[in-house]
């Protein structure tokens, strides 16, 4: 090998030895581990459970059931009589979303009926007629 007219003396096994060094690198550079962010947990809205929906009576005014389920997502202003919970969370390190979305509507400052994902538990007279997500 001859770099600017010094003679440089070069065996068989040094450019062996630098061949495999250069090939081994650029090997490693191919595996790249995997390695991602930690996700925290995500929870927006209001968790409203079974036990929450289950205290609930036809007939509550809108601070008891304020009391018992909190402070509503959503108040729609055109519609004063109907109130939206809405909950997701996602998990960390994870894609999946739970979703829940309990609407409860009110007649006259009381409470009239729910709609949503959590259902009423009790069967007494006094529990609060449940529709199913989407009905009417």
């Amino acid at each position: 090998m001859v770099i600017d007219n010094i003679r440089i003396p070069c065996s068989r096994s040094i450019r062996l030895a630098a061949f495999l060094s250069v090939a081994l690198l650029f090997a490693g550079c191919s595996y790249i581990p995997q390695i991602s962010p930690y996700r925290m947990e995500i929870q927006q809205g209001n968790l409203v459970n079974q036990e929450m929906v289950s205290k609930l009576t036809v007939g509550m005014t809108k601070e008891q059931v304020r009391f018992v389920l909190g402070t509503p997502l959503i108040i729609d202003p055109f519609r004063v009589d109907r109130w939206d919970y809405v909950f997701l969370r996602q998990r960390e390190n994870s894609s999946e979303v739970e979703k829940r979305r309990v609407v409860v509507f009110f007649e006259e400052n009381k409470l009239k009926r729910l709609e949503g994902d959590v259902v009423a538990g009790a069967k007494d007279a006094g529990a609060v007629p449940v529709a199913p997500q989407g009905g009417r």
